[in-house]
């Protein structure tokens, strides 16, 4: 049976969204069953149009990314999880979504499945690997096995080499650069890779 993925993240402008999309190709290049998932937003109609980037991106994929459901952290045998940084720490949006799992903690839904994360900040040092931390610690609790990147491929390197998982520090210009989506590419690869050896 092959690995069955949830690729759940939240992307305001985009660049999220972008790693999450090259995470999900690389775990479906392994033949794992993928679905691409969004958090649900949480913000005023009238803050997302102070950002014509952010209303742009949300009206481009209300339609084509489904919402996250418990249903599909039930279905997976792996996780991939994506925030943008906020002061260093998960956005809200997925946190939202994260807080409302105690059934399926309680459950065991979560023992023993790897998981992975990644995330995107406007500067370099705006806080990628506190925020890939803060995730992690969720997953401690829900008794996940994580999967970083660690330095197993040197494609990290030219991506920032940061082991905790791919982050892209946006500066607020474009989308993920070639090297930033080559690496969400390979974390997905590895972490089906990873999954499919604990399956044995």
């Amino acid at each position: 049976m092959a690995v069955r993925l949830a690729v759940v993240y939240y992307s305001a402008t985009g660049n999220v969204h972008q790693l999450a999309e090259a995470l999900a190709k690389g775990a479906e290049g392994r033949d794992a069953e993928v679905r691409l998932l969004r958090a649900a937003e949480l913000a005023p109609d009238t803050t997302i149009d102070s950002n014509p980037a952010w209303r742009a991106h949300v009206d481009a994929t209300k339609n084509s990314v489904r919402e996250a459901t418990l249903d599909d952290l039930e279905w997976a045998t792996a996780y991939a999880f994506g925030t943008p940084t906020r002061y260093g720490n998960v956005s809200a949006q997925p946190k939202q979504f994260i807080d409302s799992t105690g059934g399926l903690w309680q459950a065991g839904v979560f023992h023993d499945k790897p998981v992975t994360s990644f995330t995107s900040a406007m500067n370099r040092h705006g806080g990628q690997e506190s925020t890939l931390l803060s995730l992690n610690n969720v997953f401690y609790h829900w008794g996940c096995i994580i999967v970083p990147t660690g330095y197993t491929d040197p494609l990290l390197f030219a991506a920032g080499g940061n082991p905790y998982g791919t982050s892209w520090p946006s500066g607020g210009g474009e989308g993920p650069d070639q090297a930033a989506q080559d690496a969400a590419n390979y974390q997905g690869r590895h972490l089906v890779e990873i999954a499919e050896r604990l399956r044995g």
